[in-house]
């Protein structure tokens, strides 16, 4: 089996922390065969997606004493070739957010992939339909009290009803730009006019949830069944609790409300053709649903014992078998 990964520089990736290096190790490990590319040689050749692929191993980064245990050099990158995607069993689409003007040319190169022939996840149209933050408002049941506006008034009005809340930029990663908003902050008009440039941008507003303190759960979801979780815990002083902002990894459990929650989501995850993805959840509450290239998988591998990798490649190998069988 063929797979190629659009990935950032491979030389800038952590392989002791990135999901991206975790797949593709695992696929080596299968004996697949793993190409990867980068955005920008993305091509439309004779109404056909094309890129420049590079065979690529990655050697194991076995887990000792609870650490992951890098060598070096961890990847090998062999001489590569303009070639149709098409090749392909499957392509994967992991550059980080944010998704920039690059990143919409990018899935809509994708789009002439044949996909009689090669899947791509996630789904370039499904990735365009499902910004992070906006693509968690349709589960109502899921969510706590959200409201999206780029007015100064509603927003202050909403933080007046609540006493506190966080207030998101719609494009963030990593917890970046993320504010924590108070009744009596003297500072709250200038806040919201930075984040809103000035009342031209929206951004989203959500209650703040005080079980943010005990960690913010990232659950890693496979074809909409949820296959593993770590929690995020916030540094000291520090209420955002993502591992780009300083969030300690600590093991936990998925509980009912948070299966409940992936029940939800499933039929519109596969109708978008989100086959991986990461949700994040505080107390019991869907915050956002990350599509792009979403993380965890080395935290959850180092803290339950468990390899994701293979389980995904599993189960890459049971869709191509009944993708054949069609």
């Amino acid at each position: 089996m063929k797979l190629a990964f659009i990935i950032d520089p491979i030389a800038k990736l952590d392989p002791a922390h990135d999901t991206s290096v975790a797949l593709m190790e695992a696929a080596c490990r299968k004996g697949y065969e793993v190409f990867i590319t980068n955005m920008n040689t993305l091509s439309v050749k004779d109404g056909k997606a094309w890129a420049f692929l590079q065979p690529t191993k990655i050697h194991p980064v076995p887990l000792v004493n609870g650490k992951w245990q890098v060598p070096n050099p961890w990847y090998e990158v062999a001489e590569g070739k303009f070639q149709p995607l098409e090749a392909m069993q499957f392509v994967w689409m992991r550059p980080d957010p944010p998704v920039t003007t690059e990143y919409l040319y990018a899935t809509y190169i994708l789009d002439y992939v044949d996909a009689s022939k090669t899947r791509v996840l996630n789904s370039p149209q499904g990735i365009r339909a499902a910004n992070e933050k906006m693509y968690a408002l349709q589960f109502t049941k899921a969510i706590p009290k959200t409201i999206v506006t780029a007015d100064k008034g509603t927003i202050r009005e909403f933080v007046a009803a609540e006493g506190k809340a966080v207030m998101k930029p719609l494009g963030g990663k990593g917890g970046e730009g993320i504010l924590f908003l108070e009744v009596g902050d003297r500072n709250i008009n200038s806040l919201i006019e930075i984040s809103t440039n000035i009342g031209k941008t929206p951004v989203m507003v959500q209650e703040y949830l005080p079980d943010a303190q005990k960690g913010d759960k990232r659950i890693i979801l496979l074809d909409g069944a949820p296959i593993g979780a770590v929690n995020r815990v916030p540094q000291t002083g520090e209420f955002r609790g993502n591992m780009a902002a300083g969030g300690s990894a600590v093991q936990v459990n998925i509980t009912d409300r948070e299966r409940e929650i992936c029940i939800q989501l499933a039929p519109t995850l596969k109708r978008d053709g989100l086959m991986f993805v990461g949700i994040d959840v505080i107390g019991g509450y869907l915050t956002e649903v990350n599509v792009t290239s979403p993380t965890g998988v080395r935290e959850i591998d180092r803290l339950d014992g468990v390899s994701l990798g293979d389980r995904v490649m599993d189960w890459l190998a049971t869709a191509a078998g009944a993708d054949q069988s069609m």
